[in-house]
């Protein structure tokens, strides 16, 4: 929470994809003022809310910016959020607000080139630059999670060992209509929304591998029968409680969660988490989940061109890729919508205005001869590649990913047909691959 009330109008981490001033539209393709700053939240889409106390004054369909609302702070403040894919039922025009309460979900509505939120803010009637404004007011927009994973008042405990799931595997992008099911159970029934998504992502992988277990569990949440009986509810109020109708499924979540002590404390969270599934390692991994989405003190380094990248284009392909987080893989594919490891990464780097090759072994090659810097583990930075061994066998590379935030040893590619573009931690892989190598692509920065 910021100075005077004034926080960022996320509540997870996230990167500026885009910043405030002149610019070529992307839609349009005119030359004109970017009146605000464009986040991109992470892994993927999620609760836009207040980043202060105000009143609506408009909300609804508004030209470019799609579904947007409008607060206003007095003094002349005004803050505008745009392209929200929905916004929040309980909003009118005349409706108070505080800081940190729910406005809507992340989209890509109106003129938009993918999920992200458009943050503005007016003083006296004209747009300034969000980012001075907000470092004045103690909230500075600097991509990390403003505060810890709350939801009804109290915070997700962090996360300890033994944990088994999150070491290989990093939090998916949560579909927009699972998200507004999280927020809506998350509101009735006083469980953190983080908590759900967490339980969602070590369950399902978000929906994405949705299928009975070996023990019977079924459903996005994975309910046994026996226990859906006493805790499921009706979650889309379509008169029937069924075990494999997602909503129905995350709000008997929520239910049991709170049935079972999840607002008594950390130890509440723990003992209710323990059981959902009777094991250590799966409540330590639903926090890391938790903190994934939800954030805490932490968080990468926004990538609007300064940040602590390897260069300014290093930077550009960092935003590129983390944009693309939820889009397809397909081998052999080079987009628009599908990639796989290489080309993903050509296509990053292409958008920052660096041309190299398509093969993950001639990206390799074209950097050890002369193009790149090697990087020894632990002095990697934002959008230096690393190669690794894979199905071509231990004597070549095979995959290519880019490093995104080398503190928590987070990367990004396209990685198969299952989980698609998204995150994941490279820790430990250098003990376990046959290859492990870090490149710095050169820039005119380097040469």
């Amino acid at each position: 929470m910021g100075q005077a009330g004034w926080r960022a109008p996320v509540q997870q981490r996230y990167v500026i994809t885009s910043p405030f001033g002149d610019r070529t539209d992307p839609i349009s393709h005119a030359y004109r003022l970017h009146a605000g700053v464009d986040l991109a939240m992470l892994p993927g889409p999620g609760p836009v809310v207040a980043a202060a106390a105000g009143t609506v004054v408009r909300l609804g369909p508004y030209g470019g910016l799609g579904n947007e609302v409008t607060l206003d702070h007095g003094n002349g403040v005004q803050t505008l959020y745009g392209h929200m894919s929905r916004i929040a039922d309980d909003l009118r025009p005349g409706t108070r607000v505080q800081a940190g309460q729910v406005l809507g979900q992340e989209g890509s509505t109106g003129a938009s080139t993918g999920p992200h939120l458009h943050f503005e803010v007016h003083l006296n009637g004209k747009p300034i630059n969000p980012v001075p404004f907000m470092q004045q007011n103690g909230a500075p927009l600097n991509g990390s999670a403003p505060a810890p994973a709350t939801s009804s008042g109290f915070a997700v405990p962090a996360a300890d060992s033994p944990r088994k799931q999150t070491l290989t595997q990093s939090a998916l992008p949560v579909p927009a209509d699972l998200m507004n099911l999280y927020l809506g159970a998350a509101q009735k029934y006083g469980v953190p929304w983080p908590i759900l998504a967490g339980v969602g992502m070590e369950e399902t992988a978000q929906g994405r591998v949705n299928h009975t277990s070996t023990a019977g569990a079924k459903g996005v949440m994975q309910f046994l029968p026996s226990t859906f009986a006493r805790y499921g509810v009706d979650g889309d109020r379509d008169g029937r409680v069924d075990i494999l109708n997602t909503a129905d499924s995350v709000y008997s979540a929520a239910n049991a969660l709170r049935a079972w002590g999840v607002a008594d404390g950390a130890a509440g969270v723990r003992k209710a988490l323990y059981a959902y599934n009777h094991a250590d390692w799966y409540v330590n991994d639903v926090l890391h989940y938790a903190t994934e989405y939800g954030g805490r003190t932490g968080g990468v380094a926004c990538t609007d061109g300064s940040a602590s990248a390897a260069s300014p284009q290093a930077a550009d392909a960092v935003a590129w890729a983390a944009s693309k987080v939820g889009h397809g893989f397909r081998f052999g594919a080079d987009g628009p919508d599908a990639w796989d490891s290489s080309a993903f990464v050509q296509s990053a780097y292409a958008k920052a205005g660096v041309n190299i090759p398509r093969s993950v072994r001639q990206q390799r090659d074209w950097l050890a001869a002369g193009h790149g810097i090697r990087v020894r583990p632990g002095d990697e930075r934002p959008g230096d590649l690393i190669f690794e061994d894979s199905y071509l066998g231990p004597d070549q590379v095979g995959f290519v990913m880019l490093v995104t935030d080398p503190a928590a040893q987070r990367a990004v590619a396209a990685r198969n047909p299952r989980i698609n573009v998204t995150y994941a931690t490279y820790t430990g892989e250098q003990q376990s691959k046959h290859i492990f190598e870090i490149w710095r692509v050169k820039t005119p920065a380097h040469r």
